[in-house]
């Protein structure tokens, strides 16, 4: 075993955040960010069988033209399984990162964090840099709020026929996004408490649309088991094996962000232990519960897949509901749905505040020194949490640039996600490193699953990138390749730029513990020294 002095010596960051989160509560920011059936529902104005409203689109124009229902239940039970695949071997990384209460901390910036401690040192600097920008691309994921409250609107409209402005999306979600940055700027103990609250309301709203929806649905929507269990209808024109495979971009759009638990693990209580077990309780029961409500959407959703996906509303699931329940039971359970969604986004200003507090204490952001402090009052960092928020609202302004700018970013954000991942995940066996395995070890069976959740990030990151239709023309074009390669590339730039380039400077995560260390070290040799002198000249009086 390391002695505790041993470990104290070895890099890391100091302990700068108070340990207030209980395992739930580190479970309930991944769960809440995966925000389930709201994710179901909405994922963003992007990659739609038909051009609606322009106003908002769902994980189900994946599976429904992909498909239809066998590709809903079926496709979310195969995509589910790899995803838990991948979140074990995160899990992992997570379980060995973590270092005693008061010793070291280096959790923060996990993914990065892994990569360089994990990689050889040859490359470790330059993949580092790499992960922490693919990372912090993934910040645009913000603006996953930005259209619920125009589909409540266009529920509740005459016809549902409300089709709101581009300035009036944007207004909304400003605000929304402002109102998160003051909840997130609250102390670490009030965060963790509403952390339960979001998870209660997420698993009874999820609950309550498994049992509810078949027992309101009327007749005429309700399918037979073999039509919601077996039938298979392709309305996009890719062949029927790809169109399956496209139906898994639904769970893999849905669940992600579990890595969220690791960055505010230096606010968790045993965070060797609540932080893994997060991350895979998340995913599972994230993976269970969607199935579920989509096996529940598969038998009440009728057999004109057209009029859902054609609908008004511009939401496969709003319509879906609006069928079974009415247009006032449609609103009052959207009303929820919006309030969980509300929930989400402020777990993701959370989780994405901790994220670049631990960029900014490693130098890596620009104004680094100034996001790198400490509220006085609330020992949380509010400048990295307004920070966050103002370039999420930024970003929001694409909203003015058409669909297909959106759709790019929304897309980036999961491939972004994948690239993070993955390099981690196979650092740790390629690489030159002494990884030592923590509380949560898969055992023999670590590097077969590692191995196969860094294939399947490659084969979902590559299929994230085809266009919706084997068909398609410029404006809808999938230009999430684009914007990736626009976005390692600038990465790459920026490193070997000369002079000012990230190669000239940048060494990866920086210990703030160390030094701190080595002078108590010194100190107490010093403090020796004297001892040893004292006694000396006391002898010689005597």
């Amino acid at each position: 075993m390391e002695s505790a002095p041993a470990k104290t010596r070895r890099p890391g960051y100091k302990q700068e955040f108070r340990r207030e989160f209980t395992g739930l509560e580190v479970f309930g920011i991944a769960f809440s960010i995966i925000g389930l059936l709201p994710s179901i529902a909405y994922v963003g104005p992007i990659f739609c069988a038909q051009p609606l409203t322009g106003v908002c689109s769902s994980v189900l124009f994946y599976s429904v033209p992909n498909g239809g229902a066998s590709a809903m239940v079926w496709g979310w039970l195969v995509a589910s399984f790899f995803i838990l695949l991948v979140g074990m071997s995160m899990a992992e990384l997570g379980s060995a990162a973590p270092r005693p209460e008061g010793t070291l901390s280096i959790f923060a910036t996990a993914l990065y964090f892994w990569t360089h401690s994990l990689s050889s040192p040859r490359y470790r600097n330059v993949l580092a840099w790499v992960v922490g920008c693919a990372y912090f691309s993934d910040f645009c994921e913000q603006q996953v709020s930005m259209s619920r409250f125009a589909a409540a609107a266009s529920i509740g409209s005459p016809n549902q026929s409300f089709v709101p402005t581009n300035a009036e999306i944007f207004g909304v979600y400003a605000a929304i996004v402002l109102s998160h940055a003051i909840i997130c700027c609250l102390g670490t103990k009030v965060l963790a408490r509403l952390q339960t609250v979001y998870v209660v309301l997420n698993v009874l709203l999820c609950f309550a649309v498994i049992i509810a929806l078949p027992a309101a649905t009327p007749s005429e929507y309700k399918n037979s088991a073999s039509y919601a269990l077996g039938n298979f209808t392709n309305f996009n024109g890719w062949p029927d094996g790809y169109a399956f495979i496209l139906s898994f971009l639904a769970p893999s759009w849905t669940i992600c962000s579990f890595d969220s638990s690791v960055h505010i693990s230096e606010e968790a209580s045993n965070a060797a232990t609540a932080v893994p077990w997060a991350i895979v309780y998340a995913i599972g029961i994230a993976g269970i519960l969607g199935w579920a409500i989509n096996v529940s959407m598969a038998f009440c959703m009728g057999t004109d897949l057209n009029a859902i996906m054609d609908s008004s509303v511009g939401q496969p699931m709003a319509q879906i509901f609006f069928n079974s329940f009415g247009q006032k039971g449609t609103l009052g359970l959207w009303a929820i749905v919006v309030l969980v969604q509300y929930m989400m986004g402020s777990s993701m200003v959370l989780a994405a505040s901790r994220q670049s507090f631990a960029f900014a204490r490693d130098g890596a952001l620009p104004f680094s020194s100034w996001l790198y402090r400490m509220n006085g009052f609330t020992k949380t960092p509010v400048n990295t949490v307004w920070f966050t928020c103002i370039l999420a609202i930024l970003l929001g302004l694409l909203a003015f640039a058409g669909s297909a700018a959106i759709d790019a970013i929304f897309s980036l954000s999961v491939v972004a996600l994948y690239v993070a991942y993955a390099i981690p995940i196979a650092a740790r066996f390629l690489g030159e490193n002494d990884f030592e395995p923590g509380p949560f070890n898969l055992g023999r069976f670590s590097a077969p699953v590692a191995l196969v959740s860094v294939l399947w990030m490659a084969f979902m990151g590559t299929v994230f990138l085809f266009p919706t239709t084997p068909q398609t023309d410029t404006p809808d074009m999938n230009y999430t390749v684009v914007v990736l390669g626009g976005v390692m590339i600038l990465s790459l730039v920026w490193y070997y730029f000369p002079k000012y380039g990230g190669v000239h400077w940048f060494t990866g995560p920086v210990p703030t513990v160390e030094r701190t260390a080595a002078n108590s070290l010194r100190g107490r040799d010093s403090l020796e020294k004297t001892q040893e002198k004292e006694v000396s000249v006391s002898e010689q009086n005597v």
